[in-house]
C-alpha cells in the first residue's frame, strides 16, 4: 500500500498534535486524522483557548467598571460590546488552530480529514463527510480523540438555552439568570465569565462542596471568594429537571438526599457542566478488540499501549486527569517510546489550574490525601494580604500553602489561591520533579516585589520562620 506510515494519530487535540509533531521530529513518518474542519480538538476550538479569551476580557470589563476609580483612574462606565468580545475570542481561536496547521506542514506530517476508525491491526479507515473512505496502513496507531461533555438524563441540550461549555462560549446576549449545574472547574470558570458581564449566577452542586477533590482549605476559601463576588451556591442539591417555558427555563432543584420539597428556579440559560466522558464513538474499538473500562476509558499499560499490540491511547480517553497538558506529556512520551527512547510522565507533578479570578493552582497531594494515607507531614501557609506586590495590585485574596514530609522535608503538594496562581505553581512543579525540599525553595532568592515571594514565604512557613508574617 502506498500510504504506509510509522504512526497515525487519530485526533489533533493537544495530546494528538503534540504526539504527531514529536514523532515527526524523531524521524517517524507520521499522519494525523481529524474530523473537524480545524485542528486543535476541543481545547483550541471550543474549550481551553476560547474560554481563556472570555475570562480575560470579562475580567478587564469588571476591573474597568469597579476597580479603576479606587486606584485614581476616572473613566466613564464601560459598555459591553458582546459581539466584539466574541470576535476577539474567535480571532484567538483562529490564530491557534492555524498555528497547528503550520506546524504540521513544517514537520511534514500528512493530514487526513474525516472520521478515523481502526479497521484492524495497523489499519485506519478515514471516512470524510463527502466522498469515499480510504484505508491507511501504519505500524502504530495512537488514539487521541479526547472527551465530550457529560449530560444529564432527561435534559436535552440545545446549545441555545440549555448549554454545555460549547454553547456557553457562543451566547449572543448576557442571560439575566444563569443556572450552572456542577461546581467543578468548567462550570465555575464559565459561570464567572457571565457573572462579570452582568448575569445573576446560581450554581447547583450535588456534593456539599465546590471544586471536589481539591484541598479543603482551598475549597472553603474559594467558595467564600466566589460568593463575595456575587455567585450563589446551592450545595448538596441536584437538578431534577429543566422545562422550557417560552424564553424562560423552569429548573427543578431538590436536595441530593431527596428529603425535602423541590424548589423551582427560573433561568434564561442552564449550563450543564457535570464533567466529561471519553470520546470513542465510531472508533471501532470493540471490533478491533481494544479493551475499555467501566467508564468507557481505553485501558492501557504503563507504556500507553492497549491490549492490542501496536495500538496506543493518550489523554482524556484513558485514566487520569482530563487536562490538556497531561495529554501533551503523554503524547510526547508515546512518540519517544516508538522512536526507541524512554518516554516519561510524572503524574505527581501535573499541575491543575482553575482560571477564575483569583485563580486556583494545585500540584501534588492535598492534606486530606496525606491524612488518609497516614503520611506524617508539615504544612506552611502564607496569605497574599502580607505580600507587598499583592497590596499594590489590589490582589490580596488568597494564600500559598505547602505540604512537606515531616522527616525528609520533601515537598508533597502545593496549593495556591490568588492572582496569577497558574503561573506561580510552576516553580513548585520543578522543585517536586527533582524531589526538592521546602528548605531548598526557601533558600532561593526571589525578586522583590513579586507575588512569587509568597511562594517562598509559604516554604519558610513549613519550618515556622516566615519573614513577613
Amino acid at each position: 500500500m502506498a500510504d504506509a506510515y510509522d504512526l497515525i494519530v487519530i485526533g489533533t487535540g493537544p495530546g494528538g498534535y503534540v504526539c504527531a509533531i514529536r514523532a515527526a521530529q524523531l524521524g517517524l513518518k507520521t499522519a494525523v486524522v481529524e474530523k473537524r474542519e480545524t485542528f486543535g480538538g476541543t481545547c483550541l476550538n471550543i474549550g481551553c483557548i476560547p474560554s481563556k479569551a472570555m475570562l480575560h476580557t470579562s475580567e478587564l470589563f469588571e476591573e474597568a467598571g469597579h476597580e479603576f476609580a479606587g486606584m485614581g483612574i476616572k473613566t466613564p462606565k464601560p459598555k459591553l460590546d458582546l459581539k466584539a468580545m466574541m470576535g476577539h475570542k474567535d480571532e484567538v481561536v483562529d490564530a491557534n488552530v492555524t498555528g497547528v496547521a503550520f506546524l504540521f506542514k513544517k514537520n511534514k506530517i500528512d493530514t487526513y480529514r474525516g472520521t478515523g476508525a481502526i479497521a484492524g491491526p495497523g489499519e485506519v479507515t478515514v471516512t470524510p463527510e463527502k466522498g469515499k473512505a480510504q484505508t491507511l496502513k501504519t505500524k502504530a496507531i495512537v488514539i487521541a480523540t479526547g472527551s465530550d461533555s457529560a449530560t444529564l438524563p432527561g435534559i436535552e441540550v440545545d446549545e441555545k438555552q440549555i448549554v454545555t461549555s460549547t454553547g456557553a462560549l457562543e451566547l449572543t446576549r448576557v442571560p439575566g439568570h444563569m443556572v450552572v449545574v456542577g461546581a467543578g472547574v468548567i462550570g465555575l470558570e464559565m459561570g464567572s465569565v457571565w457573572r462579570r458581564l452582568g448575569a445573576r449566577v446560581t450554581v447547583v452542586e450535588f456534593l456539599d462542596t465546590v471544586l471536589p477533590g481539591m484541598d479543603a482549605e482551598v475549597r472553603k476559601q474559594f467558595r467564600r471568594l466566589m460568593g463575595k463576588q456575587g455567585m450563589t451556591f446551592m450545595l448538596s442539591s441536584k437538578v431534577a429537571g429543566v422545562e422550557k417555558a417560552g424564553r424562560k427555563l423552569k429548573v427543578a432543584v431538590e436536595p441530593a438526599a431527596g428529603e425535602a420539597a423541590t424548589q423551582t428556579l427560573e433561568a434564561d440559560v442552564v449550563l450543564v457542566s457535570i464533567g466529561r466522558v471519553p470520546y470513542t464513538s465510531g472508533l471501532g474499538l470493540e471490533a478491533a478488540g481494544v479493551a475499555t473500562d467501566e467508564r468507557g476509558r481505553v485501558v492501557t499499560d504503563a507504556n500507553f499501549q492497549t491490549n492490542v499490540p501496536g495500538i496506543y491511547a493518550i489523554g482524556d480517553v484513558i485514566t487520569g486527569p482530563m487536562l490538556a497538558h497531561k495529554a501533551e506529556d503523554e503524547g510526547i512520551a508515546v512518540a519517544e517510546m516508538l522512536a526507541g527512547q524512554v518516554g516519561h510522565v510524572n503524574y505527581n507533578t501535573i499541575p491543575n489550574v482553575v482560571y477564575t479570578h483569583p485563580e486556583v493552582a494545585t500540584v501534588g497531594k492535598t492534606e486530606e490525601e496525606l491524612k488518609s494515607a497516614g503520611v506524617d507531614y508539615r504544612a506552611g501557609k502564607f496569605p497574599f494580604t502580607a505580600n507587598g506586590r499583592a497590596r499594590a495590585m489590589n490582589a490580596t485574596d488568597g494564600f500559598v500553602k505547602f505540604l512537606a514530609d515531616a522527616k525528609t522535608d520533601e515537598v508533597l503538594g502545593c496549593h495556591i489561591v490568588g492572582a496569577g496562581a497558574g503561573e506561580m505553581i510552576h516553580e513548585v512543579c520543578v522543585l517536586m520533579e527533582f524531589r526538592g525540599a521546602s528548605e531548598d525553595l526557601a533558600r532561593i532568592c526571589h525578586a522583590h516585589p513579586t507575588m512569587s515571594e509568597a511562594v517562598r514565604e509559604a516554604a519558610l512557613s513549613v519550618h515556622k520562620r516566615p519573614i513577613h508574617m
